[in-house]
């Protein structure tokens, strides 16, 4: 599975995690319409069968409905695009983003805490 996905895709799959993770196609057209986004029928079901070739969706029928359903939560695609981009600009090497979030402080002193603490309950599990 490619981990990336175009943003157009991506709107559709947040609306899905936010629907728990199943969402009816009326829903998913009301959704993008309560946002302001104006995409066409043909569009929105393009990129639906798009993401359910790339694996990310299926589809169930309800009646004549059709019923769109996560096959990757939220979580398991923010881990693939996290591991893409560490691999990608990092060599696979974390330390390397955490310090350039520090020095640029885009990771604040209570975010380093609490990540200290994290790493600290996490070694004391081993």
């Amino acid at each position: 599975m490619n981990p990336q996905i175009p943003d157009s895709e991506l709107e559709l799959m947040k609306i899905i995690w936010e629907q728990g993770g199943r969402a009816l196609y009326a829903a998913i057209m009301e959704r993008l319409a309560a946002a302001g986004n104006r995409w066409q029928k043909n569009t929105v079901i393009t990129l639906l069968s798009r993401l359910v070739e790339k694996g990310f969706l299926k589809t169930s029928k309800i009646g004549h409905r059709n019923e769109y359903i996560a096959l990757v939560s939220r979580e398991e695609y923010q881990l693939l695009q996290t591991q893409s981009f560490l691999n990608k600009h990092y060599e696979g090497n974390a330390r390397g983003l955490v310090l350039a979030l520090m020095q640029k402080q885009l990771l604040s002193a209570e975010d380093y805490e609490e990540l200290r603490r994290f790493w600290e309950e996490k070694r004391r599990e081993k």
